[in-house]
């Protein structure tokens, strides 16, 4: 593929985005129409097809053509195709769903409350927080700490505790009267010279503890973190990070929302993230592969300390005034059940530890590569940072618009994947065999070559 500078070709690579829509980019390209599906592929409305390197928005766990999720949709539209969940009334795959993900969650829990999507759940287990303080009596207990590239959801609540600029400028977000934000565990990035991983996450944590004591420990209601920081750039934490961020939260008494939305079942190569990283949070959101993302559905679960805060507190008001109008919807419950019970049957997680090395050795092979900083992952997702210097690690100007590029040129060489800056990221559907996986590594590797051929063209790189 050649390119001469600032040539037609090279200006609509340039500013080829999808993913987080750029409206001029969307005027001047037109979206990819995505016509029909088949396992890890997907096809546009030309007929061309492509790896879905990200599993949809990091969460078609199963595949684009599950029959057995289509079919469990249709049988419950058959018998019951809607009911809610107030006023002491449900449906049994709703009931069936809750006991299932308390059964198999990682640390013990109480209970589950449905919604709709992750950006809903982390709302919900905000309101939780706040209930459960006004419930023992500690009404001042309210403040949330999130952390900087943290990606929480697009909700008023939780696109606040979102870490990211680009979620926040001209929404007039995020709110910060019960917002705090502390330090990115990434050490490649924000490590200091002369600095090793472990004191860089006791640096990282001690300032979470300053800040907790700047503010007030009796002002602070919860933490809450992604195990793998997804949109932020797929950000493993730093070595003992987490070991020493729960000390520092059991010390000063106060809630771990841990955020599953991406991480559960079976992304890490374990079924929590939690799993993954020893985290033994007080809550848990989930959403995403709890029904391969084929109906919309999540969850938030709650320990008994909570619960019984929550029922003693509700008693007292007369009701528990909280809900959606289509909280455990019982198709998307019907569906998230069979889904588990694939999981289960075909050892999903086992697979993904059988293929993860595939995926990780393979990224890590592009380490060498011009344009590459760091590679990163576990499981079944990862990323590539792209860097101007790899030796001085010098990224990118946000301007030159490098990581977009590489998306675009990724999806004319027939593989989707998303950038987040210049950190691209991989989160294929856990069904992909070793065998997609090589295609897909190659498909990138020519995108990689493509993109220097770019670099060069348009004077980025030396």
């Amino acid at each position: 593929m050649n390119f001469t500078p600032n040539s037609p070709e090279a200006r609509d690579i340039a500013y080829h985005l999808h993913g987080q829509t750029n409206l001029k980019a969307h005027e001047t390209t037109g979206p990819m129409i995505i016509g029909r599906g088949n396992g890890v592929r997907v096809y546009d409305e030309s007929g061309n097809e492509f790896i879905e390197g990200m599993a949809g928005l990091w969460s078609v766990s199963l595949g684009f053509n599950e029959p057995r999720l289509v079919e469990a949709a249709r049988r419950q539209m058959e018998i019951l195709p809607y009911y809610h969940t107030f006023a002491h009334k449900t449906a049994m795959p709703t009931i069936d769903l809750a006991e299932k993900l308390i059964k198999i969650a990682p640390v013990p829990m109480s209970k589950v409350v449905f919604q709709n999507s992750g950006s809903e759940a982390v709302d919900t287990a905000m309101k939780m927080v706040w209930y459960y303080h006004n419930a023992i009596g500690k009404p001042d207990k309210k403040k949330i700490i999130s952390r900087a590239n943290a990606y929480h959801g697009t909700g008023i609540a939780s696109a606040s505790l979102t870490g990211l600029a680009r979620m926040h400028e001209a929404f007039d977000l995020p709110i910060t009267d019960r917002v705090l934000r502390t330090d990115c565990p990434h050490f490649y990035k924000f490590g200091e010279d002369g600095e090793t991983e472990e004191e860089f996450a006791s640096r990282c944590v001690a300032n979470l503890e300053k800040l907790i004591d700047e503010e007030g420990p009796e002002t602070i209601g919860a933490f809450i973190a992604e195990p793998v920081m997804g949109a932020g750039g797929v950000i493993l934490p730093a070595a003992t990070y987490f070991e020493k961020v729960q000390a520092v939260l059991k010390k000063h008494d106060i809630l771990f929302i841990a955020d599953e939305v991406i991480c559960g079942f079976g992304r890490t190569g374990n079924m929590w993230g939690c799993d993954t990283f020893n985290l033994e949070p007080d809550m848990i959101t989930c959403a995403k592969a709890l029904s391969s993302s084929y109906l919309p559905i999540s969850a938030v679960f709650i320990n008994d300390k909570i619960y019984q805060g929550v029922k003693e507190k509700s008693d007292e008001v007369g009701v528990f005034g909280h809900g959606y109008t289509y909280s455990g919807h019982p198709v998307p419950a019907a569906v998230a059940l069979e889904t588990l019970k694939i999981y289960e049957e075909r050892d999903t997680v086992g697979h993904v530890q059988r293929v993860a090395p595939t995926l990780q050795d393979g990224l890590r092979k592009f380490a060498g590569h011009p344009l590459v900083g760091e590679v990163r992952g576990v499981g079944l997702i990862g990323a590539v940072e792209l860097m101007a210097d790899r030796e001085k690690a010098v990224p990118f100007q946000p301007g030159d618009k490098v990581g977009p590029t590489v998306q675009a040129l990724a999806e004319k060489n027939g593989l989707i994947i998303r950038a987040m800056g210049d950190a691209v990221g991989f989160c294929p559907p856990l069904v992909i065999t070793d065998d997609e996986i090589g295609e897909l590594l190659e498909r990138f590797a020519k995108t990689l070559d493509d993109a220097q051929e770019w670099a060069n063209g348009q004077g980025l790189v030396a």
